[in-house]
């Protein structure tokens, strides 16, 4: 029997063509919203989300001291923290007074890297047959000589000093987060009454605090790894301030797939301006690049293997959004960020497609119910609340 559709069919597809619409209007009007919030409040934001990275790596460093041999698994919860905290602060306090002593460092070493970089240009120029001295009395005087370094080492301090704020802001954040740590689980409980409801939250924050943990934890040992490396090979070339290009070189690692190109770049730059000879220069970029295969290819694979199940494409993609919001920042969180909203959004049906975009196999586990998933005689029994 054929079946024709009636007036009241074809306006039912029409409400819902119009219901499809408003929503993704609505959709588009909300993201465009939250990023401008998330831009405008970006001097309050990003030390917040900082500070729950650094946070993430406190608490991984607290419970690998738990496996410490013979002692650790005997000290207390809050002391593991509490070493985690004073080690991790010694790390970043040693890492910024370094910052700041090389920074005066390379200001007493402009000189000798302006005229290095003038004779530099100039040999090229020769090179390529213009030899005539007002076209290079020209060149000089009016490009490199309007180089003014100095200024730029000012600008440099003073960035430095932004650091040093920054890095106070985000330790205390971190701390409060810390000690808040231990009393979410009643907050929770207190916040959400449904049993079920408080299973399905509790499912999305253990899944993230497990693979964001475990990605930190592991990407900051494998930078450690990467940096005390590189150190040691230009300590041995020969490279000044060979330290502080080894922590630039471990914290740009943080930044998927330009920050390891970037790391080696300024180096090789400063070395040409300190070695007359090339083969030193080739040497620094040779034994640095081997460093960033070494861990890229074998090591970084071997302990981390595909423990965020990212798209690279969508990694790619969600660096550039990051950067163009938040700057250098974004670059370092966006990694975390992603793999964050993978797994909220994964946890949803109706924004699961979006998650298998996101992934890169696809495989995303399957949605939970936030309400009704538990029958009434398997439902946990309700905390009295104390007023």
């Amino acid at each position: 029997m054929e079946r024709h559709d009636g007036p009241d069919s074809e306006l039912t597809r029409q409400a819902a063509l119009r219901q499809s619409v408003q929503a993704a209007f609505h959709v588009l009007g909300l993201a465009i919203m939250c990023g401008w919030i998330l831009y405008m409040g970006r001097g309050i934001i990003v030390p917040f989300v900082m500070a729950i990275i650094v946070a993430y790596v406190i608490l991984g460093l607290a419970q690998a001291l738990e496996r410490f041999p013979v002692v650790g698994h005997r000290l207390p919860g809050w002391l593991r923290q509490l070493i985690a905290m004073l080690v991790i602060g010694a790390a970043l306090a040693t890492m910024v007074s370094l910052i700041i002593t090389n920074v005066n460092q390379v200001a007493a070493v402009v000189p000798r890297y302006q005229d290095r970089l003038l004779g530099i240009v100039q040999a090229v120029v020769v090179r390529f047959g213009v030899e005539e001295e007002p076209t290079w009395t020209t060149l000089r005087d009016q490009v490199l000589n309007q180089i003014e370094i100095r200024p730029l080492i000012s600008t440099a301090v003073s960035s430095v000093s932004q650091i040093v704020t920054l890095a106070v802001v985000v330790f205390i954040y971190s701390g409060f987060l810390i000690a808040e740590h231990a009393s979410f689980g009643v907050k929770l409980r207190r916040a959400v009454q449904d049993p079920a409801t408080q299973k399905g939250v509790r499912a999305i924050i253990a899944e993230v605090n497990d693979r964001i943990g475990r990605y930190l934890g592991l990407k900051t040992f494998v930078n450690i790894v990467l940096g005390g490396i590189s150190w040691a090979m230009m300590t041995i070339v020969g490279v000044e301030f060979a330290a502080f290009w080894a922590i630039l070189i471990g914290l740009l690692n943080y930044i998927p797939y330009f920050g390891s190109f970037v790391g080696v770049l300024f180096p090789v730059l400063l070395s040409a301006l300190q070695f007359p000879d090339l083969g030193n220069v080739i040497l620094v970029l040779v034994v640095l690049t081997s460093a960033q295969m070494f861990v890229g290819n074998i090591l970084e694979p071997y302990v981390m293997g595909n423990s965020l199940n990212l798209s690279p494409t969508m990694i790619l993609l969600g660096l550039a959004f990051w950067t163009a919001l938040w700057g250098i920042p974004g670059a370092i969180l966006s990694v975390p960020i992603m793999a964050s909203l993978l797994i909220v959004l994964a946890s949803f049906r109706s924004t699961r497609p979006v998650a298998v975009m996101l992934s890169r196999n696809g495989r995303v586990g399957d949605p939970i119910q936030l309400r009704g998933t538990l029958p009434d005689n398997q439902r946990e029994p309700e905390e009295a609340v104390q007023p």
